[in-house]
């Protein structure tokens, strides 16, 4: 008989920024969870950029962080400097990105696992899976031959599985940032029937501060007025939050140029080597030589790793040469003419599963218990594994303790928008989130995730109602103050049509009520302040937030119908194990593919590559006559049983 050494609710696989939003939000839902790491030095690590958030990333980490995830309370402990991306831009594409202090947010999360109850953190390569009767469906075995029960798994490996480091000729077996590989695993999930492929990506060099010649490098300073990540620092009256380091911007250029393509033949990405797919949005700089050869330089971006260490990241120039060349290629770069690499770049090949065989759940469809989040499902970047994290460990939990799965909507959110890509759509190479993938963009703004999120967070166990009763009164201020510009009035003055010549627009000659004075493009809360005298004692992103609904409100209207169409078509569900072959009137090309992905809801089918509005049209119909069916059946048996 196997001896078992402990029983869990969820076993958590990688201790990456999936595997521990997965563990966290077990843990606190009341699972016992163990979480199993290779390395407990590599736990929450960056191994490729030293930040949180972005274009597109900055929305994923505030949802995250409504939910009741972990990610943006360790970024605000631990950047080194801030900035809020896109600010000429409209509001639906502002994204909040922070330069982070990569040693001391690895150390800030695993602290928050070993503090965590109902949390074990354990250092052990797994190296099987298999399934076990219930209620402990899986076992999972690791390499010192320890065997584990739980009820559900989640397998979050991020680029540990299968990896293998690529730099010039030279290639060998390894994990990222010279850690060990998981190969057993790979091999044990492929016999398990996992559909698993091949994927790549890479990371660039990593310099010494003192070898860079910052007098020939544009400086990046990071914002005055920084914006906090998560909720719980801004509901704090005390948070004060400051940059400590700066960026710098260079540029590549002809000579850079020359040297790449002189050894572009070196490459193992040219040299047919690498099989694995590589990301399309981050290409390296071999690639982009050559993909973008009419481009006469690329930018770079100088950043500090931490404020503890002398290493500097070369964001934009990650590379599989050999190292000769990327030393030369280096050189060639203003500022960079002395520089002395301390980590050199390399390319990583891993695998992962295709997304296809994942409900929106992000468990499997034809394993019950096992979930996938993170790289593992294809997707690329930190902030996207965090949110797939959250949502995989909710769910396991949830099958745990016998409750509703949570599936969370593409209109409502982008970690819906991500999940339902990856599970409807599936991938050709590394997913990025960005925020041209959502329809509906101005209605998911990062500055409105809690108003989305928290309450679902709330519901589901994962927000106190401390932090609940915080939202509801930012909820209620805001909500206060859009009626108050709505029924103050501005009258016309000396003093306030200077406020409007100074600001380009027209003056008034009677009372205009202050909602009206606000939908100017011209004007804004700040320039109005001076002669808005009823204006109440604020925060300031009370004032931010009232603005962008007042000055978009006829364009979120119209997005809103498109989104209540969209839900209506979301709570038609399918069944799960309907056989497409026998609905007439379906394509051949829509049988095939709704009967591969099975698709859960109208709204889902209705987003696959391949099913035309015909097909929708079909199963519509289909749909109607079987909820008339059983309705029918359902009154005959009632009127039966009388």
């Amino acid at each position: 008989m196997e001896y078992i050494a402990d029983k869990y609710d969820v076993a958590i696989i990688g201790a990456g920024h999936a595997g521990t939003e997965a563990a966290l939000a077990s843990a606190r839902l009341g699972c016992a969870t163990v979480i199993f790491t290779i390395n407990m030095d590599a736990v929450g690590n960056l191994p490729c950029n030293p930040s949180i958030g972005g274009t597109a990333k900055g929305h994923l980490v505030r949802e995250v962080d409504a939910l009741g995830g972990e990610m943006g309370r360790a970024a605000d402990d631990t950047f080194i400097q801030s900035r809020m991306l896109n600010r000429g831009k409209g509001p639906a594409v502002h994204s909040l990105r922070a330069q982070i202090d990569r040693r001391k947010y690895s150390a800030r999360i695993k602290h928050a696992l070993e503090l965590q109850p109902n949390l074990d953190l354990k250092q052990a390569e797994i190296i099987e899976i298999r399934p076990q009767e219930s209620p402990y469906r899986w076992a999972v075995v690791t390499k010192m031959g320890a065997v584990y029960s739980a009820k559900c798994v989640v397998i979050a490996t991020g680029t540990y599985l299968g990896g293998r480091i690529y730099v010039g000729d030279v290639t060998f077996e390894g994990g990222p940032d010279g850690m060990f590989a998981a190969t057993a695993l790979g091999k044990c999930l492929r016999t398990l029937g996992l559909p698993c492929r091949r994927f790549k990506t890479g990371t660039p060099a990593r310099i010494h501060r003192h070898s860079i010649d910052f007098s020939h490098l544009e400086v990046q300073e990071g914002d005055r007025e920084i914006t906090p990540f998560s909720y719980d620092t801004l509901d704090n009256p005390d948070f004060s939050l400051e940059n400590k380091v700066a960026c710098h911007v260079t540029w590549t250029n002809e000579r850079t140029k020359k040297i790449i393509l002189d050894n572009i033949h070196r490459s193992p990405l040219y040299s047919g080597k690498i099989d694995g797919i590589g990301p399309r949005y981050c290409p390296s700089i071999e690639d982009k030589i050559v993909r973008f050869s009419e481009k006469e330089r690329h930018q770079l971006f100088i950043e500090p790793c931490g404020l503890d260490t002398e290493e500097m990241y070369l964001q934009g120039a990650s590379s599989s040469l050999p190292e000769d060349v990327q030393i030369a290629l280096y050189k060639s770069i203003p500022g960079l003419e002395n520089v002395k690499i301390m980590r050199t770049a390399y390319a990583i090949e891993y695998d992962c599963v295709d997304p296809l065989a994942l409900r929106p759940t992000l468990e499997f469809k034809d394993y019950s218990g096992l979930y996938g989040a993170g790289q593992f499902n294809g997707s690329s970047g930190y902030e996207e594994a965090a949110a797939q994290g959250i949502v995989a460990g909710i769910n396991a939990a949830l099958s745990v303790l016998g409750r509703n799965q949570l599936i969370l909507q593409r209109s409502g959110s982008y970690i819906g928008t991500l999940i339902d890509d990856l599970v409807t759509k599936g991938v050709a190479d590394p997913y990025r989130m960005m925020t041209s993938r959502s329809e509906y963009r101005l209605i998911l703004r990062q500055d409105n995730a809690d108003e989305r999120l928290m309450p679902i967070g709330h519901e589901v166990g994962l927000v106190s109602e401390e932090r609940y009763a915080k939202f509801l009164d930012r909820m209620e201020k805001k909500r206060q103050e859009l009626k108050r510009v709505r029924n103050t009035t501005i009258p016309a003055s000396e003093e306030v049509n200077q406020v409007l010549v100074s600001r380009e627009t027209t003056p008034i000659q009677n009372p205009v009520r202050l909602i009206e004075l606000i939908k100017r493009p011209e004007l804004s809360y700040e320039a109005l302040a001076s002669v808005d005298t009823t204006r109440p004692d604020l925060p300031k992103y009370i004032f931010e937030q009232a603005e962008v609904q007042i000055k978009y409100e006829g364009y979120i209207k119209r997005q809103q119908a498109m989104i209540d169409e969209a839900n209506r078509l979301e709570e038609k569900k399918l069944p799960a194990k309907l056989d497409y072959s026998k609905i007439g009137g379906l394509r051949l090309e829509a049988i095939e593919k709704l009967s591969k992905i099975r698709p859960e809801s109208i709204g889902q089918a209705s987003r696959i590559s391949g099913v035309s509005p015909a097909d929708i049209s079909v199963l519509l119909i289909w749909l109607a006559k079987k909820n008339r069916q059983h309705l029918a059946a359902e009154k005959e048996r009632g009127e039966t049983n009388d």
